[in-house]
């Protein structure tokens, strides 16, 4: 198969497995590249490993609240016996479609022993420090069995596409788009679809891997699958490719059909629930015409990078967890160095290979630019082909940047090609092996990743770590935390999660921050649809904002209070905003000019509600 590594001097269907992939010592390759990988992962996470209880991502508390809350929700659904794909837990009465969320089902099962034990924090650190490592060390392997021989070569290119500055930027809070093992096992298993004689085993283990990655990164699988069918499509017309390819085509499609079957009965329920079950919707809740990547930002470094650490850092980026490009010039221009190298070079087939691995940068490239051309924050009126593409189904959930993940996973593979030419064909002279570590070193040096900033969050309350709020609340019954669970202020989110964990009595709570309908045109939205009194307590704790109360707002507040069935309500003595400080006496003030005096306990304020009956109007005393 022409795609597999071919030293210069050999055709283009050299054996699948050479020679230096056997004997005893392969394995203490495999290790050495897992630990060097394993470290880097631990480096760029060592923020959180400090105190995973009490610090937290800086750039994305509320994300990291999120998945630590799946975590938790995970330990609640096999304990109780709950939907996976469905809660009533969060935004009560209504509750919430996991399937339409990230619900990471395989990570919060697997883990849940971990999260009952050591609580969300500690796994959730764990899941983010093994999906950076595992996703090198794939990448690693991938490399080293299909594309190059030369272990040096498949190190480098793995450790780029584990490291590469999309997925550490990601690593703020995304432990879906961290999962960046996800692709090379499924391609692994997808180029194995062609053995003769193995397609029906093939297919079902690929179905399998569909099936997990679509609960761990369903955009990720769907980028997955959209690159494979570029390169697949390119390979199979190429000229001296396209009899290989015509000859595996009847066991490719029958192992593809098995696939489709396998992976089909596996996310029968999760794909119902996703497209047509309660609370779904189309489409995204986030713009995609922000999410879209700047032209310019393949020219700059990333912030959490040695560049970035000295001074060299791009404010292109939507957010700070959406820097998915960020390449600097210098290794763009090696990229262009490396295809000019590899092609001049290359026998017929594997520039059949090369082009189809180019063809899926290309591709990927336009897509993230997203609907309209950008150049360094200026948005032109020039139309791009995601312009059409993104009212279509699948794309219309996607955001467009995030396709430069995959030009990332293209320039690591590019990389490790010529680093292997580079190994397989020794250069003739001191000074152009020198120019070539320049070339690499000025190329890569400045992209090493710098730890994930972390910073202190509020710590979990007596109330809630001792069990104190069950003598607030029926079991089952609704409580919340002021402010109200949002995005930016996620700590009531958090508190759940961890009572979750712990198994028992169990509390629900109103709002939280999760994806759900109610957008333009039938659209998602981020939470829940703001009602007066939540809304209330969020200006007061996001602005500072302290409005006098007369007995219609407590009117107001009386009947969100019976639509919700909150018993009770606390606040903190401590509370944290995801992306800035929070106004916690603006809080105080309002709860209890609205609610009364409060009852001091376990390091919280606590007011009792009777619901359809507090609080109570002051001018009649009804």
């Amino acid at each position: 198969m022409s795609v597999v590594a071919a030293a210069p001097s050999e055709s283009a269907e050299p054996p699948a497995t050479s020679p230096a992939r056997r004997g005893s010592g392969a394995w203490r390759t495999h290790l050495a590249v897992a630990v060097v990988a394993l470290s880097l992962a631990t480096y760029v996470t060592s923020g959180l490993w400090f105190d995973p209880a009490g610090r937290g991502l800086t750039e994305n508390l509320g994300d990291q609240a999120f998945f630590e809350w799946l975590l938790g929700y995970g330990v609640y659904t096999l304990g109780h016996g709950a939907d996976p794909f469905y809660t009533w837990m969060l935004n009560a009465p209504l509750g919430v479609n996991l399937a339409a969320n990230t619900s990471i089902t395989v990570y919060t099962t697997l883990f849940s022993p971990l999260t009952f034990l050591a609580g969300p924090q500690v796994s959730f650190v764990t899941i983010l420090t093994l999906n950076l490592a595992g996703s090198a060390f794939a990448w690693y392997l991938f490399l080293r069995r299909f594309l190059v021989r030369q272990t040096v070569a498949a190190a480098l290119g793995g450790l780029f596409c584990g490291f590469a500055p999309g997925f550490i930027s990601h690593a703020n809070g995304h432990l879906n788009w961290t999962a960046g093992w996800v692709a090379p096992v499924v391609l692994w298993w997808v180029l194995r679809l062609r053995e003769p004689g193995r397609w029906l085993l093939h297919g079902v283990i690929l179905g399998v891997l569909v099936a997990v990655g679509f609960s761990i990164a369903a955009e990720g699988l769907f980028f997955t699958a959209l690159a494979s069918g570029v390169f697949v499509l390119v390979w199979s017309l190429a000229p001296a490719t396209r009899a290989e390819a015509r000859a595996a085509a009847p066991r490719v499609l029958a192992a593809l059909g098995v696939t489709a079957v396998q992976a089909g009965l596996l996310l029968a329920y999760p794909l119902y629930m996703h497209f047509a079950g309660p609370r779904t919707f189309t489409g995204t809740g986030f713009n995609q015409y922000h999410y879209a990547e700047d032209v310019a930002a393949y020219l700059e470094y990333p912030n959490r990078s040695v560049a970035g650490w000295l001074g060299l850092g791009s404010k292109l980026a939507p957010n700070p967890t959406e820097e998915t490009s960020f390449f600097g010039v210098p290794l763009l221009v090696l990229v262009v160095v490396a295809v000019a190298t590899l092609w001049r070079r290359a026998a017929p087939g594997r520039r059949a290979t090369l082009a189809a691995i180019c063809s899926v940068g290309v591709v990927f490239l336009v897509l993230s630019w997203g609907p309209h051309l950008r150049f360094f924050k200026e948005e032109t009126q020039i139309k791009l082909p995601y312009e059409a593409l993104r009212h279509l189904p699948l794309f219309d959930s996607a955001l467009p940047a995030r396709f430069a993940l995959v030009v990332a996973a293209v320039l690591g593979i590019l990389l490790a090609l010529l680093t292997d030419r580079l190994l397989s064909e020794p250069l003739r002279t001191v000074r152009a092996r020198a120019a070539w570590v320049v070339a690499f070193a000025v190329a890569l040096v400045p992209l090493v990743p710098m730890p994930v900033r972390t910073s202190p969050r509020a710590p979990e309350p007596a109330f809630i770590a001792d069990g104190i709020w069950r003598d607030y609340v029926s079991d089952n019954g609704v409580l919340t935390a002021l402010p109200f669970a949002t995005t930016d202020t996620a700590d009531g989110q958090r508190w759940q999660a961890y009572t979750m964990a712990r198994a028992g009595k169990q509390f629900r709570i109103p709002d939280g921050y999760f994806l759900g309908p109610g957008g333009p045109n039938g659209t998602g939205r981020i939470g829940a649809e703001a009602r007066s009194t939540d809304w209330l307590f969020f200006k007061a704790a996001y602005y500072g904002t302290v409005l006098p109360l007369d007995d219609f707002d407590r009117r107001q507040a009386r009947a969100d209070f019976a639509y919700w069935k909150v018993e009770a309500v606390f606040l903190p003595d401590q509370i944290t905003g995801s992306h800035s400080g929070l106004f916690r006496s603006a809080v105080e003030t309002t709860a209890t000019d609205l609610l009364g005096p409060p009852e001091r306990v376990g390091g919280v304020l606590v007011w009792r509600i009777r619901p359809g009956v507090d609080p109570v109007s002051r001018a009649n005393g009804d």
